[in-house]
C-alpha cells in the first residue's frame, strides 16, 4: 500500500479462520487447534474488527462465509501455508529418503490428510509411501520390516506400542433407515480378520439379537454404499462416520458397543531420525486434535491381543 501505514496480519488470526472454514464451527476449531470456544471467537473478531468487514454470517449456528470472508479464505491459505513451510524449513533438519506408513483403510480419510499435508510442507524432499490393510496385516508387514510405522485400531492395550486416540465403536445406519428395525438385522462387516468382527457379533449375541450378513468386505466405502441403499447397517468408530450416515444410538434397540484404540507402532528401524521425526509428527497431530495424551504400553502393563484383526 503506497503513501499508507503497513500492517502486518497475525497469522493466529488467520490460523483461527481457516479452521473455522476448515472444520466448520468454532467448537470444532477450537478443539483442532488445542484452544478454548471464546479464544476462537476472540480471534475471528479480532481478525474482523482488523479488516473492517465481517467474516461469516451466523444464522440459527450455522457459520457461512461472507463475501468479504470468501475473497480472503484462499489468501489466508497461502499465508498460513507459507508461515508453517518457513517455520519447518528452518527448524528442522533437512531429511531425505523415504518413511513406509501402514494405516488401516477405514481410518484414513479422518485422520490422515492433514498428517500428510502438513508432513510435506516440512520434509519437502521426504517420500511417504502409504499401506493400506487391516491391522493384523499391517502388524505383519511391520514385523517382516515391510513398513517403518503402523496404526492399528485395537480393543485392547498393545505391548510396545503408544496409544494416540480413543473412540467409541458404534453402529452406523442411513438417515431415516429402516434397516436397524430388521429381523434378522443386515450386517455390513468386515472378513474373519476384522477385529471390529468379534466384538459386533458378540455384542447381538449377548443381547439376544439375530443377525443376517449381507456384506463381508474389509472396506469402509463398501459398507457404506449398502448402509446407504438402506438394505444394512454396519459399525465405525465415531470419529469417521461420513456426514451421509448417521449413529444409531440407544433408542434404536441396537447394543452399545465398546470403545477401541487408534495406537501406534515403530519398527526396529524407528531409530533413524527420519522414521522417528515422522512418528513425533504423527503423535503432535493427534494430540493438537485431541489433546488428552497418548500412552505407551510397555510389557509389563499391556495383555497381548487375543482377538484378530481388524
Amino acid at each position: 500500500m503506497r503513501g499508507g501505514m503497513l500492517r502486518d496480519i497475525d497469522t493466529t488470526l488467520l490460523r483461527a479462520f481457516t479452521a473455522v472454514v476448515d472444520t466448520g464451527s468454532v467448537t470444532a476449531a477450537a478443539r483442532q487447534l488445542n484452544r478454548t470456544q471464546s479464544a476462537i471467537s476472540l480471534q475471528i473478531k479480532r481478525l474482523e474488527e482488523m479488516l473492517g468487514a465481517d467474516l461469516f454470517e451466523r444464522e440459527h449456528r450455522k457459520l457461512t462465509l461472507t463475501p468479504a470472508g470468501e475473497r480472503l479464505i484462499g489468501l489466508a491459505i497461502r499465508l498460513v501455508d507459507l508461515n508453517d513451510e518457513i517455520w519447518g524449513q528452518m527448524t528442522t533438519p533437512d531429511f531425505d529418503g523415504e518413511v513406509r506408513f501402514g494405516v488401516p483403510t477405514d481410518i484414513v480419510p479422518t485422520y490422515i490428510p492433514p498428517i500428510l499435508k502438513r508432513y510435506n510442507r516440512t520434509w519437502p524432499k521426504v517420500r511417504v509411501t502409504l499401506t493400506l490393510g487391516n491391522s493384523q496385516h499391517l502388524l505383519e508387514r511391520l514385523a517382516q520390516g515391510e513398513i517403518d510405522i503402523a496404526l492399528t485400531t485395537d480393543a485392547e492395550p498393545v505391548r510396545n506400542a503408544e496409544t494416540l486416540r480413543v473412540d467409541k465403536l458404534v453402529f452406523v445406519g442411513a438417515p431415516n433407515g429402516r434397516a436397524h428395525l430388521m429381523t434378522p438385522l443386515p450386517l455390513a462387516i468386515g472378513d474373519a480378520s476384522c477385529r471390529f468382527r468379534p466384538v459386533v457379533l458378540d455384542a447381538l449375541r449377548e443381547a439376544d439379537r439375530p443377525w443376517r450378513l449381507v456384506l463381508e468386505v474389509s472396506h469402509q466405502v463398501a459398507q457404506e454404499a449398502m448402509v446407504l441403499a438402506g438394505i444394512a447397517i454396519f459399525a465405525a468408530l465415531s470419529d469417521s462416520v461420513p456426514p451421509t450416515l448417521e449413529v444409531l444410538g440407544r433408542d434404536s434397540g441396537l447394543p452399545e458397543l465398546p470403545q477401541f484404540m487408534i495406537n501406534m507402532h515403530l519398527s526396529p528401524a524407528a531409530s533413524e531420525p527420519l522414521v522417528k521425526a515422522f512418528a513425533d509428527h504423527v503423535r503432535s497431530e493427534f494430540q493438537t486434535r485431541f489433546p488428552k495424551p497418548g500412552k505407551m504400553h510397555d510389557v509389563a502393563q499391556a495383555s497381548p491381543m487375543h482377538k484378530p484383526a481388524a
